[in-house]
């Protein structure tokens, strides 16, 4: 279990790395994830018992407290009215604006205050006009005491950065608000010396020694530092804003209320109100509210908000939509079936959120220094001073060079380098698609050398088709499919459920399967009757000591062309195969291509067998294949892997059996359209089915980490350079920083920083391979071969056909029935429910604006028996 916090007080990394500290020294905490940039904290607890964990949050606020900082639980999330999860207390995106609100406010009163200062402390120096006031031996104390008038409002306004500052500094953690306070601070005290030194000097007539003391009142410079901090801040809150909108923007997809059919009508309420089972309408120009499958009507719905699909997808009767999409033309009836935080769209602002707020590897460099830099920078001050001082230079000039050493150090661009690129990536991906479930996850991407790919659903289009059957005499091709679909109804394999849709289709009846058995890897065993039925590769033959050559050649034609054969046995004796042939996605060769070419290899995993795998193989282009591989022994190939030299290895699959190598693997991708399983055991979610997702989402990585790495680099560099050079290293060549440069300085780093992981918002995957941009066509599906073994055909026909019974069969007749008292689609769905549970019923199409029922007979069916079902669920009906 995991607990956000809420943290008051950070500023920068130095802070958050003692937040970090603080809280994993309290017994009961496991794990902390700090996020400077949302200010909140994630714990995870070793003792998840309720009241293990409030003692265990009671300590963490102590513990957060004494550190100088501020920390709250936060309470668990609520639904809003779009029907997104959205979590307690003020969005991301909220916080950042209210942040730029109060950094603007104080802003333009610094300004207004410090620019008149800045005039009256320099105009000197530049030739400006002074009031007559503040000109001559007279206008020296009131010069004095104006400029420290002007600098008061200054100070007041930046007083968060004295309280912060010194309260860290008190509770031995110091941050960057404490080098800002001590840095404006002893330029103002410095200053205030001066003002005394100079009314001392008027006191005694040395006018010499009080023109001397004007010059070394400062004040401008506490006050430059503080307004030029504060305008850095300003520009960082502006640009931090941008990073921190991936979640509401997301939310902000859904609309806010949903067009309810009712049997008084449609109706418009609140997306809230909708429930489970709620029949919607949904209009041309309407996002879809929730999730739910299509029940009436068609249209063309723009995906790309959540899947980043940009083609638009025709969705039907019984079709699946998801919330948040766009109907670009038509309109449909849906049933909700998932609502609120069930949603896609709730589920993908969960999985952001919480990968914004996870930490990355390469942010514990960060951390580690974050925690002695600012430590180090006010020692490095405090010797820079004593070093000027004991030079003979002057108590102002080793103050000057002590306050810009203090004020030109940016922890804030150590803490900020590599969260901001984290979220600007794991935000832009959202919109692409591609679901970081965590930052680490987003990190390891980039060091994958080894993609594992699963072939059913992830290279193939997961849904086969029966394109063969071979028959051996006295039985005919419906004989075996009628058997083959027996046995294979009660599995939810994707073979065994393309088996029984061929049946279905061709209209051949099949009996219900008792004693069944599933044998993994390899096939089924059921029960019709008195009458074994056996439905499995070779392996599973071999098992049953069922004797197949027969078929041996034709099962070998098929595999060569990549499909799968499926031999059927009856009471053990083999009657048939059946061919199914999965169609290979059309960009999974271009995926194979650019993953190639980004100097990734492919290895395809199957459990088909090595000629089936083979041509696969040469479809997609996989640089290796292991075939026959057992559902269970997937995740040992994904460790063999690793542990042979294959550098960081990433699966990639969708179905429950690759649940397990999807954990194993350093990364595991799961494709969108996969079981939930597969996808709660990845570390990434692809939302499109679409395999040329994979290599976008390493690049993604890549240009995620090159950006971290571009902001590491430059905050180091930066302190490193710039520190030694306000602390005069080069005042033998006429190079010295004073504070108000350095301040300007610190504030540039920081923007910086932020600005270049802003370069993320723009980022588009760019393929190297010529084709990748551009799918292939799928080859459409050829007919249904019937191949004869040892059968004798008759003279003129087919072998086979005329031996099969059901073979074509259309049915015999349809009846046209009129029904009154249908009011929406729910009573649609019961008269046809009620009509197709009818013996001999083969189909019911129900008109509700027609108010009229179509059924299709495969047998003679009485009109009394259709009109008396309509009756029975209380609706009138009559034959037309």
């Amino acid at each position: 279990m995991k607990q956000t916090f809420d943290i008051t007080g950070m500023t920068c990394a130095a802070c958050s790395a003692r937040v970090d500290k603080a809280t994993r020294a309290v017994d009961g905490v496991s794990d902390v994830s700090v996020n400077l940039l949302k200010n909140s904290m994630e714990v995870s607890y070793a003792d998840e018992s309720p009241a293990a964990i409030a003692r265990t949050n009671a300590a963490i606020c102590a513990a957060v407290d004494h550190a100088g900082y501020g920390a709250a639980a936060r309470a668990a999330a609520s639904v809003t009215a779009s029907g997104a999860a959205k979590p307690q207390g003020p969005l991301p995106r909220e916080r950042a604006a209210a942040e730029k609100k109060r950094m603007r406010t104080r802003l333009i009163v610094s300004i207004a205050f410090t620019v008149p200062l800045f005039y009256l402390a320099m105009g000197h120096m530049f030739g400006w006009p002074l009031p007559a006031a503040f000109v001559g031996d007279a206008g020296i104390m009131p010069l004095a005491l104006t400029e420290f008038l002007l600098l008061l409002p200054v100070v007041f306004v930046n007083f968060k950065y004295f309280s912060n500052g010194f309260k860290s500094l008190i509770h031995g953690s110091p941050n960057m608000d404490s080098l800002i306070a001590l840095g404006s601070a002893a330029s103002t005290i410095y200053g205030v010396a001066a003002l005394y030194r100079i009314g001392f000097a008027l006191g005694s007539g040395q006018m010499e020694a009080a023109h001397a003391a004007a010059m070394d009142l400062y004040f401008e410079s506490a006050a430059m530092i503080l307004t030029l901090i504060t305008l850095g801040k300003y520009f960082e809150a502006r640009a931090k804003g941008k990073t921190t909108d991936a979640v509401t923007s997301l939310m902000d997809l859904s609309p806010k209320t949903a067009l309810l059919r009712t049997p008084d009508g449609e109706r418009e309420v609140p997306l809230a109100e909708v429930q489970a089972g709620d029949f919607v309408v949904v209009k041309t120009g309407a996002r879809v509210p929730v999730d739910g499958v299509v029940t009436e009507g068609a249209a063309s719905v723009d995906e790309s908000a959540v899947t980043g699909e940009g083609v638009p997808a025709d969705k039907r009767e019984g079709d699946r939509v998801v919330g948040a999409t766009v109907v670009k033309s038509g309109w449909f009836v849906m049933r909700a079936e998932h609502v609120g935080e069930d949603t896609v769209l709730a589920g993908i602002v969960r999985m952001v959120d919480e990968a914004t707020s996870s930490k990355a590897p390469i942010e514990k460099l960060a951390d580690k220094i974050s925690g002695v830099f600012v430590p180090a920078v006010i020692a490095i001050a405090l010797v820079t001073f004593v070093v000027w001082l004991a030079s003979g230079a002057g108590l102002a000039a080793a103050l000057t060079h002590a306050v810009s050493v203090l004020v030109i150090s940016c922890p804030c661009a150590l803490g900020l380098a590599t969260p901001t690129a984290i979220m600007v990536g794991t935000g832009r991906g959202a919109r692409l698609g591609i679901l970081a479930k965590t930052a680490e996850a987003l990190q390891t991407a980039h060091d994958v050398k080894t993609v594992v790919l699963d072939k059913t659903g992830t290279i193939t289009q997961g849904a086969p088709e029966v394109t063969a059957i071979a028959v051996a005499a006295p039985a005919c091709a419906d004989d075996v499919l009628a058997a083959a679909a027996c046995a294979e109804a009660p599995s939810e394999h994707p073979l065994a459920q393309a088996v029984v849709a061929c049946a279905r289709k061709r209209g051949v009846p099949f009996a219900a399967a008792d004693d069944f058995r599933q044998h993994e890897g390899g096939g089924i065993e059921a029960r019709a009757g008195k009458t074994r039925i056996a439905v499995g590769n070779a392996r599973l033959m071999d098992a049953l000591k069922v004797d197949v050559a027969a078929f041996s050649s034709h099962a070998e034609a098929a595999a060569a062309e990549g499909a799968t054969p499926l031999f059927v046995v009856q009471d053990g004796r083999a009657i048939g195969m059946i061919a199914l042939s999965d169609a290979v996605k059309p960009t999974s060769a271009a995926a194979v291509r650019e993953l190639t070419a980004m100097g990734i290899d492919t290895v395809m995993l199957t459990g088909d067998n090595e000629r089936t795998a083979a041509a696969v193989q040469r479809a997609c282009g996989a640089g290796r294949v292991v075939a026959g591989v057992l559902p269970a022994d997937k995740e040992r190939e994904v460790a063999d892997l690793a542990r042979a030299g294959a550098g960081r290895v990433a699966m990639v699959g969708d179905g429950i059996n690759d649940a397990p190598a999807l954990a194993r693997a350093d990364l595991g991708i799961a494709i969108g359209a996969g079981t939930d399983i597969a996808m709660d055991a990845a570390d990434m979610v692809l939302m499109r089915s679409d395999l040329l997702d994979v290599p976008a989402a390493i690049g993604l990585s890549r240009a995620t980490m090159r950006i971290i790495k571009q902001n590491l680099f430059w905050a180091l560099i930066y302190n490193a350079v710039c520190i030694p050079v306000a602390a005069g290293a080069l005042s033998w060549a006429g190079v010295n920083l004073n504070p108000m440069i350095a301040a300007a300085a610190m504030s540039l780093s920081s923007v910086c920083v932020v600005g270049n992981a802003l370069r993320l918002r723009g980022w588009r995957p760019r393929f190297q391979t010529a084709d990748a941009a551009q799918p292939a066509t799928a080859a459409p599906a050829g007919e249904l071969r019937v191949i004869a073994v040892d059968a004798p055909a008759e003279e003129g026909k087919e072998p086979l056909d005329a031996a099969c019974e059901y073979e074509g069969k259309e049915p015999l007749m349809e009846k046209t029935l009129h029904v009154e008292g249908m009011m929406c689609v729910r009573c649609v769905a019961h008269v046809k429910k009620a009509l197709e549970a009818v013996e001999g019923v083969a189909s019911a199409d129900v008109d509700l604006d027609a108010k009229r029922a179509v059924v299709s007979l495969d047998a003679d069916v009485a009109d009394e028996a259709l009109v008396a079902a309509v009756v029975e669920e209380g609706y009138e009906a009559a034959m037309a």
